[in-house]
């Protein structure tokens, strides 16, 4: 590919900690969990990313504990706070207007999205997709939720933007082998610069024109 040409025809985002802010919440639930079940203070710090079926699966086997720990989440996520990350909502509409397809890709499932549409209806309309845990078969740091979004969209790594905040995540971005931006809202910008291909603070002041300055680079 020449990539003094390209343009990027579609941006794929995490969810928390990249539309809104979130994971500081999430890390001290699982960090509690970890505490309670595991004897491990500082387990949600090390699981971001990771769908729910995968937590179960590697570290909750036994189905009481799954059901006990699925209402704890459940009433958890009906009480949190949804705010956008800073800029976010003006990048998207400035996306909207140079005509690129926009996805949700988030390891949360479809009954956590709904308890964030209750408190943020519009959500559903800033995106042309929203792909949740139910639609891809591996969780990240496996690339299987990006390539299925590019899929969706009928699009190559080439002209594809993710935006990611997790370990995990990123690592999920880069084996997609798309132009993978970093936002430092839930690890240190030294920390993830090495795991993607630029790093952002937050949306603000960020355009298409920037996003497609660093695709090109």
């Amino acid at each position: 590919m020449d990539t003094t040409t390209a343009i990027c025809k579609a941006v794929l985002f995490d969810f928390d900690g990249v539309i809104v802010d979130t994971e500081g919440q999430y890390s001290r639930f699982w960090n509690r969990v970890g505490a309670d079940y595991l004897g491990d203070p500082a387990f949600g710090d090390c699981v971001k990313g990771q769908t729910l079926v995968y937590l179960f699966d590697k570290f909750f086997p036994d189905s009481d504990t799954q059901r006990r720990l699925t209402d704890e989440l459940n009433r958890f996520e009906q009480q949190m706070t949804y705010d956008y990350v800073p800029g976010v909502l003006d990048f998207l509409e400035d996306l909207r207007c140079h005509d690129v397809r926009t996805a949700i890709v988030t390891s949360s499932n479809a009954r956590k999205m709904a308890a964030v549409y209750r408190q943020r209806p519009e959500i559903p309309t800033l995106f042309d997709r929203i792909l949740t845990a139910e639609m891809f078969r591996h969780s990240k740091p496996d690339p299987d939720c990006y390539l299925l979004g590019m899929r969706l969209f009928g699009v190559d790594a080439s002209s594809t933007c993710i935006f990611e905040d997790s370990f995990n995540g990123l690592k999920a971005g880069m084996a997609s082998d798309a132009t993978v931006i970093g936002l430092a809202t839930t690890n240190s910008r030294e920390a993830i610069a090495p795991l993607c291909h630029h790093v952002l603070d937050d949306f603000c002041h960020f355009t298409y024109a920037d996003m497609n300055a660093i695709l090109t680079h």
